[in-house]
């Protein structure tokens, strides 16, 4: 069992700058690891100085800085957050210094999956009809319609069809008509209603609200059809016809859907959200890299990856800058740095209350520690391109998507942007699924593997065991093409994903 202390801990030491290791099994006080006496116990996960450390000298894991020492430590203690402290420091951003052109497989040689071929070009992994809602106000008629769909047995004639989802929200009005937040508002919906793995959308308002249908309706030039179709529950005439209007229009759409058929495509077609929730001390070392790698496999079949969660690569964002296609990319990444710092301090908070008490468990201790990990998704290719939440991402390759680290909002503006395939990685155990959007979850460390699994796709944990992180990324990239095709993911099958839309909330609520 891990929990209990190996006769010769094992350590991980990430960088030879490094001046700790991470502690692979627990350390008991006395132990011998990496050639140390351990001067107290280190639990699985976290760390362990293994050289001397004056107050204020930088600590280094990843051969970067993820804080200071607040004391002077000596080696074989604990590091933690009784003795890292963090404090800003000058980063080198290097703008565009390691750009480099993709050798981008020739569509002939390039992977390929099943996937759905929609009129506009783009390719769906999933067959969905979802209602839309407008505002907070027609979320239960949202749901009421779902759940009479369900009762009266209609899917059951349309085997093509994946489901039909309520995607609802709770803003839409007490908001400004214009601004930053209606903006993000408006570019969510647009683009859950434009994702290819969508095959109809019902858009369900009351009538009075902010976010008025007509107006968003006008933005992006929609109208009435066969898979698009708009109500209000004040037009309608209340809760019950409105109900039973909300089913006529999904029974309508069911046929068409079903005629879709999947078709054999390159995984160029493949935009990959990437995400982590609830993580380790292991999430940088075993998942997130090895996420990484499948990654550039991804890039260089001609797909695109997106990493997002904005204040989880916060301190780690120069090494990105220095990947950036072009300075232009990595300035306007360093802008929305900037617009975080701005957000939290006129919220009263800062940029290091990002790690939850879970994460500090699991051995992480400072926001730069955990951004180094988290950045590791997103492999080692060029960026492309930095997008706004919830933007539709334009650009092919590895891109950057600004967002919450908050799992479901990010991956709510991921989806928005078009994402069509997920990867979740987790070491504490996220309970999470994502619909329209299958997601792989991918477990950091054994223990959470074995525990939870019915809810993790795949184990990474087994990286710490000699397994290389180009295998696992190989591992990874062909259960994403295996998902990709309509296998389905552990949260499908539990269930997930339909109380997982969750769009940014920027502004006053008035």
């Amino acid at each position: 069992m891990l929990d209990k202390p190996a006769p010769h801990p094992r350590t991980v030491r990430l960088h030879e700058r490094d001046n700790l290791v991470v502690a692979v099994d627990p350390i008991e006080v006395g132990a011998l690891a990496d050639g140390i006496t351990a001067l107290a116990r280190i639990p699985r996960g976290h760390k362990m100085a293994i050289t001397p450390l004056a107050e204020g000298e930088p600590v280094l894991k990843f051969g970067q800085i993820i804080g200071f020492a607040g004391k002077a430590v000596a080696p074989g203690e604990w590091l933690h957050e009784h003795n890292i402290v963090l404090h800003d420091f000058a980063r080198d951003y290097r703008f565009a210094e390691a750009a480099a052109a993709e050798a981008i497989l020739p569509v002939a040689e390039q992977a390929t999956f099943e996937g759905f071929r929609r009129a506009s070009g783009k390719v769906g992994t999933r067959n969905y009809l979802a209602i839309l809602t407008s505002v907070n106000c027609s979320a239960t008629v949202a749901r009421f319609i779902a759940r009479e769909v369900e009762r009266s047995g209609l899917l059951d004639e349309y085997p093509q069809v994946d489901g039909v989802i309520p995607l609802v929200h709770g803003t839409g009005c007490a908001m400004d008509n214009k601004g930053e937040g209606y903006d993000i508002l408006k570019r969510t919906q647009w683009g859950y209603a434009s994702n290819p793995n969508m095959a109809g959308v019902l858009m369900v308002g009351l009538g009075c609200e902010v976010f008025q249908i007509g107006r968003w309706k006008e933005a992006y030039g929609l109208t009435e059809s066969d898979t698009f179709r708009t109500m209000t529950i004040q037009d309608v005439g209340g809760t019950r016809k409105t109900v039973a209007a909300g089913l006529d229009v999904i029974r309508d759409m069911l046929p068409a859907a079903n005629r879709a058929r999947r078709e054999t495509v390159p995984a160029s077609e493949l935009m990959l959200a990437l995400q982590c929730g609830g993580s380790d001390g292991y999430s940088g070392i075993t998942a997130n890299p090895a996420l990484g790698a499948a990654a550039d496999i991804l890039v260089r079949n001609g797909g695109t990856a997106i990493l997002s969660e904005t204040p989880e690569i916060y301190g780690a964002e120069h090494l990105l800058t220095r990947r950036a296609a072009t300075r232009e990319i990595g300035e306007k990444l360093v802008q929305r740095i900037a617009w975080w710092e701005d957000y939290t301090a006129r919220n009263r908070g800062e940029m290091n209350n990002n790690p939850s008490p879970g994460n500090k468990a699991g051995g992480l201790t400072t926001i730069l520690e955990k951004s180094l990990g988290a950045a590791a998704k997103g492999g080692t290719t060029t960026m492309t391109g930095v997008f706004e939440y919830a933007e539709p991402v334009t650009a092919k390759g590895f891109v950057f998507m600004d967002t919450p680290g908050y799992d479901p909002v990010s991956a709510t503006g991921q989806v928005a942007g078009g994402a069509n395939v997920l990867c979740f990685t987790t070491g504490r155990g996220s309970a999470y699924g994502c619909k329209p959007t299958p997601s792989i979850k991918l477990a950091t460390n054994s223990e959470i593997y074995r525990r939870m699994i019915e809810d993790m796709d795949i184990n990474c944990g087994d990286v710490l065991d000699g397994v290389s992180i180009e295998q696992k990324g190989a591992e990874i990239f062909r259960t994403i093409l295996d998902v990709a095709s309509g296998k389905r993911t552990k949260s499908e099958e539990l269930g997930y994903g339909d109380a997982e839309f969750i769009p940014w909330q920027v502004g006053a609520t008035m």
